[in-house]
Protein backbone atom coordinates (compact mmCIF):
# COMPACT_ATOMS: atom_id res chain seq x y z
CA UNK A 1 0.00 0.00 0.00
CA UNK A 2 2.83 2.26 0.80
CA UNK A 3 4.35 1.44 -2.79
CA UNK A 4 0.59 2.16 -4.59
CA UNK A 5 0.23 5.57 -2.54
CA UNK A 6 3.92 6.62 -3.65
CA UNK A 7 3.37 5.84 -7.09
CA UNK A 8 0.28 6.86 -7.49
CA UNK A 9 -1.05 3.77 -9.04
CA UNK A 10 -4.40 1.82 -9.17
CA UNK A 11 -5.02 -1.05 -6.40
CA UNK A 12 -7.95 -3.05 -8.41
CA UNK A 13 -5.02 -2.62 -11.32
CA UNK A 14 -2.10 -3.65 -9.55
CA UNK A 15 -3.53 -6.70 -7.60
CA UNK A 16 -4.63 -7.71 -11.25
CA UNK A 17 -1.55 -7.89 -12.46
CA UNK A 18 -0.07 -9.02 -9.31
CA UNK A 19 -1.98 -12.05 -9.69
CA UNK A 20 -0.91 -12.93 -13.25
CA UNK A 21 2.39 -12.51 -12.37
CA UNK A 22 2.63 -14.01 -9.05
CA UNK A 23 0.91 -17.48 -10.18
CA UNK A 24 3.32 -18.40 -12.42
CA UNK A 25 6.29 -16.84 -10.11
CA UNK A 26 4.66 -18.77 -7.38
CA UNK A 27 4.70 -22.08 -9.33
CA UNK A 28 8.55 -21.72 -10.33
CA UNK A 29 9.74 -20.68 -6.84
CA UNK A 30 7.58 -22.91 -5.33
CA UNK A 31 6.83 -26.70 -6.44
CA UNK A 32 9.74 -26.61 -8.49
CA UNK A 33 12.28 -25.54 -7.20
CA UNK A 34 11.06 -27.71 -3.91
CA UNK A 35 11.57 -30.80 -6.62
CA UNK A 36 15.06 -29.94 -7.22
CA UNK A 37 16.30 -29.14 -3.62
CA UNK A 38 14.17 -31.05 -1.43
CA UNK A 39 16.76 -34.52 -2.28
CA UNK A 40 19.38 -32.85 -1.22
CA UNK A 41 18.71 -30.85 2.09
CA UNK A 42 19.28 -33.59 4.73
CA UNK A 43 17.38 -32.22 7.96
CA UNK A 44 17.70 -33.48 11.71
CA UNK A 45 15.54 -36.65 12.70
CA UNK A 46 14.62 -33.83 15.56
CA UNK A 47 12.95 -30.78 15.32
CA UNK A 48 12.24 -29.24 18.74
CA UNK A 49 9.57 -26.47 17.81
CA UNK A 50 7.90 -29.91 15.74
CA UNK A 51 7.62 -32.07 18.65
CA UNK A 52 5.50 -29.65 20.52
CA UNK A 53 2.78 -30.14 17.42
CA UNK A 54 2.77 -33.99 17.21
CA UNK A 55 3.47 -35.36 20.83
CA UNK A 56 -0.18 -34.67 22.01
CA UNK A 57 -2.78 -36.53 23.74
CA UNK A 58 -5.28 -37.43 20.58
CA UNK A 59 -8.49 -35.39 21.54
CA UNK A 60 -12.19 -36.32 20.51
CA UNK A 61 -13.12 -32.49 20.57
CA UNK A 62 -11.25 -30.15 17.77
CA UNK A 63 -12.04 -26.69 16.93
CA UNK A 64 -13.82 -26.87 13.32
CA UNK A 65 -12.00 -25.28 10.06
CA UNK A 66 -13.68 -22.26 9.97
CA UNK A 67 -13.11 -21.60 13.51
CA UNK A 68 -9.81 -22.82 13.21
CA UNK A 69 -8.83 -20.73 9.89
CA UNK A 70 -10.34 -17.37 11.50
CA UNK A 71 -8.08 -17.82 14.50
CA UNK A 72 -4.86 -17.95 12.55
CA UNK A 73 -5.74 -15.20 9.91
CA UNK A 74 -7.10 -12.52 12.24
CA UNK A 75 -4.21 -11.03 12.47
CA UNK A 76 -3.49 -10.98 9.14
CA UNK A 77 -7.07 -9.65 8.18
CA UNK A 78 -6.37 -6.91 10.87
CA UNK A 79 -3.05 -5.72 9.22
CA UNK A 80 -4.31 -5.58 6.14
CA UNK A 81 -6.68 -3.20 7.81
CA UNK A 82 -4.02 -1.21 9.18
CA UNK A 83 -2.66 -0.94 5.60
CA UNK A 84 -5.93 0.56 4.60
CA UNK A 85 -6.86 2.54 7.29
CA UNK A 86 -6.22 5.81 5.16
CA UNK A 87 -7.86 4.62 2.36
CA UNK A 88 -11.37 3.85 4.34
CA UNK A 89 -11.34 6.36 7.03
CA UNK A 90 -10.50 10.27 6.91
CA UNK A 91 -7.06 10.73 8.31
CA UNK A 92 -5.99 12.09 11.75
CA UNK A 93 -9.83 10.92 13.20
CA UNK A 94 -10.15 8.80 16.06
CA UNK A 95 -11.57 6.08 14.54
CA UNK A 96 -8.44 6.11 11.67
CA UNK A 97 -6.12 6.38 14.70
CA UNK A 98 -8.02 3.01 15.80
CA UNK A 99 -7.67 1.07 12.52
CA UNK A 100 -3.62 1.97 12.15
CA UNK A 101 -3.40 1.07 15.99
CA UNK A 102 -5.20 -2.73 15.35
CA UNK A 103 -3.39 -2.95 12.25
CA UNK A 104 0.03 -2.53 13.81
CA UNK A 105 1.82 -6.00 13.35
CA UNK A 106 3.08 -6.27 16.81
CA UNK A 107 -1.04 -5.44 18.18
CA UNK A 108 -2.27 -7.44 15.70
CA UNK A 109 -0.27 -10.39 16.42
CA UNK A 110 -1.40 -9.90 20.74
CA UNK A 111 -5.21 -9.63 20.18
CA UNK A 112 -5.22 -12.92 17.80
CA UNK A 113 -3.11 -14.59 20.27
CA UNK A 114 -5.52 -12.93 23.30
CA UNK A 115 -8.61 -14.36 20.87
CA UNK A 116 -7.18 -17.71 20.50
CA UNK A 117 -7.17 -18.66 24.15
CA UNK A 118 -11.15 -18.82 23.51
CA UNK A 119 -11.49 -20.06 20.28
CA UNK A 120 -8.92 -22.62 20.88
CA UNK A 121 -8.81 -23.06 24.23
CA UNK A 122 -11.62 -22.13 26.66
CA UNK A 123 -13.82 -23.42 23.54
CA UNK A 124 -12.13 -26.30 22.94
CA UNK A 125 -12.57 -27.55 26.94
CA UNK A 126 -9.15 -26.91 28.24
CA UNK A 127 -8.75 -24.51 31.64
CA UNK A 128 -6.79 -21.90 32.36
CA UNK A 129 -3.77 -23.99 33.86
CA UNK A 130 -3.57 -25.88 30.76
CA UNK A 131 -3.57 -22.74 28.61
CA UNK A 132 -1.08 -21.14 30.87
CA UNK A 133 0.79 -24.35 30.01
CA UNK A 134 0.09 -24.41 26.14
CA UNK A 135 1.48 -20.69 26.36
CA UNK A 136 4.86 -21.21 28.04
CA UNK A 137 5.22 -23.84 26.01
CA UNK A 138 4.68 -22.02 22.50
CA UNK A 139 5.94 -18.88 23.43
CA UNK A 140 9.20 -19.70 24.89
CA UNK A 141 11.23 -21.14 22.06
CA UNK A 142 10.66 -18.47 20.07
CA UNK A 143 12.69 -16.31 22.54
CA UNK A 144 15.72 -17.08 20.80
CA UNK A 145 14.18 -15.97 17.67
CA UNK A 146 13.02 -12.83 18.70
CA UNK A 147 16.36 -12.60 20.07
CA UNK A 148 17.97 -12.67 16.37
CA UNK A 149 15.65 -11.02 14.34
CA UNK A 150 16.28 -7.65 16.72
CA UNK A 151 19.87 -7.99 15.68
CA UNK A 152 18.93 -8.10 12.27
CA UNK A 153 17.39 -5.24 13.02
CA UNK A 154 19.92 -3.58 14.57
CA UNK A 155 22.33 -4.17 11.45
CA UNK A 156 19.38 -2.78 9.72
CA UNK A 157 19.63 0.42 11.30
CA UNK A 158 23.72 0.82 11.45
CA UNK A 159 23.66 -0.06 7.43
CA UNK A 160 21.01 2.63 7.10
CA UNK A 161 22.94 4.93 9.16
CA UNK A 162 25.92 4.45 7.72
CA UNK A 163 24.74 6.18 4.45
CA UNK A 164 24.30 2.92 2.45
CA UNK A 165 20.86 4.49 0.92
CA UNK A 166 22.67 7.57 -0.46
CA UNK A 167 25.75 5.51 -1.87
CA UNK A 168 23.00 3.16 -3.90
CA UNK A 169 20.82 6.34 -4.94
CA UNK A 170 24.03 7.55 -6.96
CA UNK A 171 24.90 4.56 -8.61
CA UNK A 172 21.35 3.98 -9.74
CA UNK A 173 21.19 7.81 -10.89
CA UNK A 174 24.75 7.51 -12.67
CA UNK A 175 23.79 4.95 -14.57
CA UNK A 176 20.76 6.74 -16.13
CA UNK A 177 17.96 3.34 -15.33
CA UNK A 178 14.51 3.07 -16.78
CA UNK A 179 12.17 3.65 -13.84
CA UNK A 180 11.38 -0.07 -13.70
CA UNK A 181 14.53 -1.41 -13.80
CA UNK A 182 15.43 1.28 -11.41
CA UNK A 183 12.61 0.39 -8.86
CA UNK A 184 13.52 -3.88 -8.59
CA UNK A 185 17.14 -2.54 -9.02
CA UNK A 186 17.39 0.03 -5.84
CA UNK A 187 14.65 -2.12 -4.11
CA UNK A 188 17.34 -5.33 -4.17
CA UNK A 189 20.13 -3.30 -3.41
CA UNK A 190 18.57 -1.71 -0.39
CA UNK A 191 17.11 -5.73 0.56
CA UNK A 192 20.34 -6.90 0.35
CA UNK A 193 22.24 -3.77 2.04
CA UNK A 194 19.25 -3.54 4.89
CA UNK A 195 17.89 -6.86 4.97
CA UNK A 196 13.99 -5.24 5.68
CA UNK A 197 11.86 -5.42 2.54
CA UNK A 198 9.57 -3.04 4.40
CA UNK A 199 12.71 -0.64 4.00
CA UNK A 200 13.67 -1.43 0.66
CA UNK A 201 9.99 -0.90 -0.79
CA UNK A 202 9.86 2.11 0.81
CA UNK A 203 13.22 3.57 0.37
CA UNK A 204 13.03 2.48 -3.20
CA UNK A 205 9.36 3.72 -3.83
CA UNK A 206 10.08 7.26 -2.73
CA UNK A 207 13.60 7.59 -4.33
CA UNK A 208 11.83 6.62 -8.08
CA UNK A 209 8.19 7.83 -7.53
CA UNK A 210 9.69 11.44 -8.32
CA UNK A 211 11.66 9.61 -11.62
CA UNK A 212 8.85 7.99 -12.85
CA UNK A 213 6.47 11.02 -12.74
CA UNK A 214 9.05 13.44 -14.09
CA UNK A 215 9.47 11.25 -17.20
CA UNK A 216 5.59 10.33 -17.20
CA UNK A 217 5.86 6.40 -16.94
CA UNK A 218 2.63 4.95 -17.56
CA UNK A 219 2.28 2.00 -15.97
CA UNK A 220 2.72 2.89 -12.10
CA UNK A 221 1.28 -0.19 -11.12
CA UNK A 222 3.85 -2.32 -12.70
CA UNK A 223 6.36 0.03 -10.55
CA UNK A 224 4.73 -1.10 -7.48
CA UNK A 225 5.48 -5.20 -8.69
CA UNK A 226 9.06 -3.99 -9.90
CA UNK A 227 9.53 -2.60 -6.72
CA UNK A 228 8.18 -5.42 -4.68
CA UNK A 229 10.07 -8.06 -6.76
CA UNK A 230 13.60 -6.66 -5.52
CA UNK A 231 12.72 -5.89 -2.03
CA UNK A 232 12.86 -9.88 -1.59
CA UNK A 233 15.74 -10.67 -3.09
CA UNK A 234 18.78 -12.16 -1.79
CA UNK A 235 17.62 -13.05 2.32
CA UNK A 236 20.12 -13.58 4.20
CA UNK A 237 21.60 -13.28 7.58
CA UNK A 238 20.73 -9.31 7.70
CA UNK A 239 17.25 -10.65 7.44
CA UNK A 240 15.02 -11.46 10.86
CA UNK A 241 13.08 -13.64 8.47
CA UNK A 242 16.23 -15.84 7.59
CA UNK A 243 16.65 -16.58 11.32
CA UNK A 244 12.66 -17.52 11.52
CA UNK A 245 13.12 -20.10 8.81
CA UNK A 246 16.40 -21.61 9.78
CA UNK A 247 14.92 -22.24 13.64
CA UNK A 248 11.12 -23.32 12.65
CA UNK A 249 12.63 -25.83 10.49
CA UNK A 250 15.97 -26.98 12.22
CA UNK A 251 18.36 -26.05 9.52
CA UNK A 252 21.79 -25.34 9.46
CA UNK A 253 22.93 -21.66 7.83
CA UNK A 254 23.77 -23.30 4.59
CA UNK A 255 20.97 -25.20 4.26
CA UNK A 256 18.60 -21.81 4.75
CA UNK A 257 20.70 -20.27 2.21
CA UNK A 258 20.72 -22.94 -0.41
CA UNK A 259 16.44 -23.15 0.01
CA UNK A 260 15.09 -20.13 1.56
CA UNK A 261 17.69 -17.30 -0.19
CA UNK A 262 17.68 -19.10 -3.75
CA UNK A 263 13.41 -19.63 -2.81
CA UNK A 264 13.50 -15.61 -2.57
CA UNK A 265 15.98 -15.02 -5.30
CA UNK A 266 13.83 -16.82 -7.78
CA UNK A 267 10.89 -14.95 -6.72
CA UNK A 268 12.25 -11.83 -6.97
CA UNK A 269 14.03 -12.57 -10.71
CA UNK A 270 10.96 -14.16 -11.99
CA UNK A 271 8.51 -11.87 -10.82
CA UNK A 272 11.10 -9.11 -12.17
CA UNK A 273 11.51 -11.00 -15.60
CA UNK A 274 7.14 -11.29 -16.15
CA UNK A 275 6.92 -7.24 -15.03
CA UNK A 276 9.31 -6.51 -17.68
CA UNK A 277 7.62 -8.55 -19.88
CA UNK A 278 4.03 -7.38 -19.19
CA UNK A 279 5.65 -3.84 -19.40
CA UNK A 280 6.71 -4.64 -23.32
CA UNK A 281 2.99 -5.97 -24.34
CA UNK A 282 0.46 -3.09 -22.58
Amino acid sequence: MMAVLAYNASVGQTVLYAILIGIPTAIIAGPVYAKFIVPRIQLPAQNPLERQFIEREPRTRLPSFALTMGTLLLPVVLMMIGGWANVISTSGTAFNQFLLFIGNSVIALLLATLVSFWTLGIAQGFNRESILQFTNECLAPTASITLLVGAGGGLNRILVDAGVTHEILGLAHAFHLSPLVMGWLFAALMRIATGSATVAMTTASGVVAPVAMGLGYPHPELLVLATGAGSVIFSHVNDGGFWLIKEYFNMTVIQTFKTWTVLETLISLVAFGLTYGLSQVL
